[in-house]
């Protein structure tokens, strides 16, 4: 089953990740995209309608996951592989220091 999490700019829904057979995707939510506040989540995914595809998890989300000590208490206590990148992802990046955040899309 594929995986998915909506990421938010701020407080603001913008897009949707998931992980798919084939690898990673990102698009903006068309909502988001409409508002004259829209910024881009990532210099390196900028504002557009188009699905961003990757073989690897976009270096941008990646880099949202915790790392050393902090890497391994969140993987001891969700009970994840360290190297379950989008796993983590979902499950460490819900509350970020930064203007990104990442919520589980319930299925």
């Amino acid at each position: 089953m594929n995986k998915r999490g909506i990421v938010f700019y701020k407080e603001l829904k913008a897009g949707i990740i998931a992980e798919t057979d084939e690898g990673y995707e990102f698009v903006y939510i068309a909502e988001y995209l409409q508002m004259d506040s829209a910024k881009p989540v990532s210099l390196t995914l900028p504002l557009s309608t188009e699905k961003y595809t990757s073989n690897v998890l976009f270096p941008f989300f990646d880099g949202l996951i915790p790392e050393g000590w902090l890497l391994d208490i969140a993987a001891e206590h969700w009970k994840v592989k360290s190297n379950d990148r989008f796993e983590l992802l979902l499950l460490a990046c819900r509350d970020t220091i930064g203007a990104v955040t990442i919520i589980p899309e319930q299925i």
